[in-house]
C-alpha cells in the first residue's frame, strides 16, 4: 500500500514538474524561483532509489509554492497595464506567432495630429496587393480686410476628395494619389477647388518606385523636398500653409534618390522646380536621426537653366521670380510622446538677370508644434517672421507685400479626431511689419493685417 502511495505521489510529482518548466522558461527571469527549479538534476526524478513520501511531499509543496508566485506576479502585471489604459497582454495560441497589428502606411506623409486611415488591401493579379486609403472633408472661412472684386468675406468648398493606391511590396513599387483638393494658405486669397486642380491636375502626385535595400529610385510627379510643411491640409498641423510656404516649390516632376544608412538619410532629385516643365532644378537634402525622438536636416534646392514660366490659362503653379530661386532650410524636429516640435530656418535667392530684372532674397523662421491631449483632442500653434530684400524704386523683385516688406503669423488649431473622423479650426492672423504701398491687405492694399478663421471637417477612410 504504502509503495502504491509513493509511486502515485512520485508521477504527480513529475507532471507538476513538467508543467512547471515551461512556464519557469516563460517567467525567464534570472535569480527568481523558476530558475532554481529547472536546474533541478533530473536525477533526482528517476534514480532507481525512491524517495521518501515525506521528500515528495515537500518538494510538492515547493512546486504549489512557486506556480502560486508566478500566478501572483502575472496578476500584478495585468493590473499594471489596466491602470495604464493598456489591455492585458493577449496569450496565442501554443505555437503561432502573434499577429502584427495593422498600421497607417508611410505615404501620404502626414504630421501630427491627423493620420491615414488603417489601408484597405486588394488583390490586383499581376500586379500584387494593393493598398488603398483616402479622405474626403470640406472647408469654410471667413475672413477680414479682404480686397472686393477679387475676393469675398466668406467661402465653403471640398477640401480634400482624394483616394490613395499603392504597392508597397517588392522590388518595384508605385504611389498614386488622384482627386479632389484646395490648398489654403495665409495672407493670400480664396481659390476655388476647381481653379486649384488646374494647378497639378487631378492626378497631383504619382510616382514609379524601384526599390534595392535601403536604396530606391522615384520617377513621377514627386512631393517636393523642401521646408517643413506639405501640400495637402491634411498633411498638416495647421489647415492652412504659412508665409514660408509660400516661397516653396510644392510638387516637382522628376527623377529622385533616396538612401537611408544606419542612422543618415539621403535624397538628390533632379526636377522642374515649381511645376514649370523645365527640367533645370536640383534639390537634395541631408537628416540625421539622433535617436527616435530628435531629428536634424539640411535641404537645399536652386534652378541651374534659365527664367521660365508655364504659360497655362488661370492660376499658375510656377511663380517667375521663386522659380528662379534658390532656397536653403534646416529643419529640426522633436517627436516624443504627445509632443511634436519643429522649428526650421529658411534663406532664398532670387538672382538678378534679364528676364526677372533685380533679384532680391529672403531670411525666415518658423515654430510649429502640436501637443496631444487625451480622448482625440490636440492643440497645435505656428508662428513665423519673414523678411524680404529690397526696394520699390530699385525694381527689385517682389517676394512678399512689395520689394523690402516684411510680416509675422500666428495661427492655432484645436483639433478633434476619433475612428477616421476628425473636425477641426484654424485661427490666424498675418500681420505685415512692413510693405509696399498697394501690397497690402483691405480694398487698396494698405492696411497690414487679416484675420481669419477656418474649419475643416471629414474623415480619413
Amino acid at each position: 500500500m504504502k509503495k502504491t502511495y509513493g509511486v502515485c505521489v512520485g508521477m504527480l510529482a513529475m507532471g507538476l514538474a513538467v508543467l512547471g518548466a515551461p512556464v519557469s522558461r516563460a517567467a525567464g527571469e534570472p535569480g527568481s524561483a523558476a530558475e532554481t527549479s529547472a536546474s533541478i538534476p533530473a536525477s533526482s526524478t528517476s534514480s532507481t532509489a525512491a524517495p521518501s513520501a515525506a521528500d515528495l511531499r515537500e518538494r510538492i509543496e515547493a512546486l504549489k509554492a512557486e506556480l502560486a508566485g508566478l500566478n501572483t506576479a502575472l496578476a500584478d502585471v495585468a493590473s499594471d497595464n489596466q491602470d495604464q489604459g493598456g489591455a492585458p497582454p493577449a496569450t496565442p495560441a501554443a505555437g503561432a506567432p502573434a499577429a502584427a497589428a495593422p498600421a497607417p502606411l508611410s505615404s501620404p506623409s502626414i504630421t501630427a495630429p491627423l493620420s491615414t486611415a488603417i489601408p484597405h488591401e486588394i488583390s490586383a493579379g499581376p500586379f500584387g496587393k494593393l493598398e488603398v486609403t483616402g479622405i474626403l472633408s470640406g472647408m469654410g472661412w471667413t475672413e477680414g480686410d479682404y480686397t472686393p472684386g477679387v475676393d469675398t468675406p466668406t467661402h465653403y468648398d471640398i477640401s480634400n476628395a482624394q483616394v490613395f493606391i499603392q504597392k508597397t511590396s517588392g522590388w518595384w513599387q508605385f504611389y498614386l494619389q488622384g482627386g479632389a483638393y484646395n490648398l489654403p494658405a495665409i495672407g493670400t486669397g480664396f481659390l476655388r477647388t476647381i481653379d486649384t486642380m488646374n494647378l497639378y491636375g487631378p492626378f497631383a502626385t504619382g510616382y514609379l518606385k524601384l526599390v534595392k535595400g535601403n536604396f530606391n529610385v522615384e520617377v513621377g510627379e514627386l512631393p517636393t523636398l523642401i521646408g517643413a510643411e506639405y501640400t495637402f491640409s491634411f498633411e498638416n498641423m495647421n489647415i492652412e500653409r504659412g508665409l514660408l510656404w509660400g516661397q516653396e516649390p510644392a510638387i516637382s516632376r522628376g527623377i529622385q534618390l533616396n538612401e537611408t544608412y544606419k542612422k543618415l538619410t539621403l535624397a538628390f532629385s533632379w526636377n522642374d522646380g515649381y511645376f514649370s516643365n523645365r527640367y533645370t532644378s536640383l534639390s537634395g537634402s541631408l537628416a540625421y536621426a539622433f535617436n527616435a525622438a530628435n531629428t536634424l536636416s539640411f535641404v537645399g534646392s536652386g534652378n541651374a537653366g534659365t527664367a521660365y514660366i508655364r504659360k497655362v490659362t488661370g492660376p499658375s503653379p510656377t511663380p517667375l521670380y521663386q522659380n528662379n530661386s534658390q532656397v536653403y532650410n534646416v529643419i529640426y524636429t522633436y517627436a516624443k510622446g504627445n509632443w511634436m516640435v519643429t522649428p526650421y530656418y529658411q534663406y532664398t535667392n532670387v538672382p538678378s538677370n534679364s528676364i526677372t530684372g533685380q533679384g532680391a532674397h529672403t531670411n525666415s523662421g518658423a515654430l510649429l508644434a502640436n501637443y496631444n491631449f487625451k480622448h482625440g483632442i490636440s492643440l497645435a500653434g505656428r508662428v513665423e517672421y519673414i523678411k524680404s530684400s529690397g526696394s520699390l524704386t530699385n525694381g527689385d523683385a517682389n517676394l512678399l507685400y512689395g520689394p523690402g516688406s516684411s510680416a509675422v503669423s500666428f495661427t492655432v488649431t484645436p483639433t478633434y479626431s476619433k475612428d477616421g473622423f476628425f473636425v477641426r479650426g484654424d485661427f490666424s492672423i498675418v500681420n505685415a511689419m512692413s510693405f509696399a504701398p498697394g501690397f497690402a491687405f483691405g480694398s487698396i492694399g494698405m492696411t497690414p493685417n487679416q484675420p481669419r478663421g477656418v474649419l475643416e471637417a471629414g474623415f480619413m477612410f
